[in-house]
């Protein structure tokens, strides 16, 4: 399983949106500058999240795109199925008669408790938690990062007495 890009694009511009001040109105073409997202799938991102009610748009000078909720009131869990439908490790874990198999298949227990974790994880995260880390400095760019197993990693510097020898 892996979240598409557009998902990953939505909970990048409702994090940006939590971080400002309450009530701000941000233009697309910043919002696409903040978040590192072309202008053309932006804004079919910004449409989705319009119609899920999770922001507003305003045309005109001195328009924008302004959060429509509460960022703490909105999890990451809310953002990804607002883009993608409710998660769903695998299709047997559709509510109904889904999959033959599912009174009976011994992998259908780990389905089940793999999409619980997801779920739980991503609905523990709040917006406002997010961009509360994202403000901190918790969070910064690192211009050269090393991946390692598809995960970047920013290089360690070492300073006095540390050899930086594994």
């Amino acid at each position: 399983m892996q979240i598409t890009r557009a998902s990953d694009y939505a909970v990048r511009v409702m994090i940006h949106l939590a971080g400002l001040p309450p009530g701000a109105q941000v233009r697309q073409s910043d919002l696409s500058e903040a978040t590192e997202v072309s202008g053309h799938f932006l804004s079919k991102v910004l449409q989705q999240l319009v119609r899920s009610r999770f922001i507003r748009s305003r045309r005109g000078s001195g328009g924008g795109f302004a959060l429509a909720v509460p960022a703490s009131t909105v999890s990451l869990l809310d953002v990804v199925e607002a883009m993608e439908g409710p998660v769903r490790l695998n299709q047997c874990m559709e509510e109904g008669p889904s999959c033959d198999r599912k009174s009976w298949c011994p992998a259908h227990s780990a389905w089940a408790e793999a999409q619980a974790a997801v779920v739980s994880v991503l609905g523990a995260k709040s917006l406002a938690s997010l961009a509360a880390d994202a403000s901190s400095g918790m969070y910064r760019r690192h211009e050269n990062p090393v991946w390692i197993s598809g995960v970047a990693q920013t290089p360690k510097k070492f300073g006095r007495g540390e050899s930086g020898r594994v």
